[in-house]
């Protein structure tokens, strides 16, 4: 039986395709994803607290 997280790897893989992949197509892929999120992150923060400067300053 899945348990959530077994789950949730599943519908991503299923979800994005990466389950006709061999293992390391999947594994830059990946690398890729966390690439673009911590670049989507970081300028967020980074811009975010600009804005509040400006606020509160």
């Amino acid at each position: 039986m899945m348990n959530w997280v077994q789950r949730k790897i599943y519908l991503y893989n299923v979800t994005f395709g990466l389950y006709m992949l061999d293992w390391w197509e999947r594994f830059l892929f990946n690398i890729l994803v966390l690439v673009l999120m911590w670049f989507v992150c970081y300028n967020g923060v980074r811009s975010s607290t600009e804005f509040f400067k400006r606020i509160l300053w």
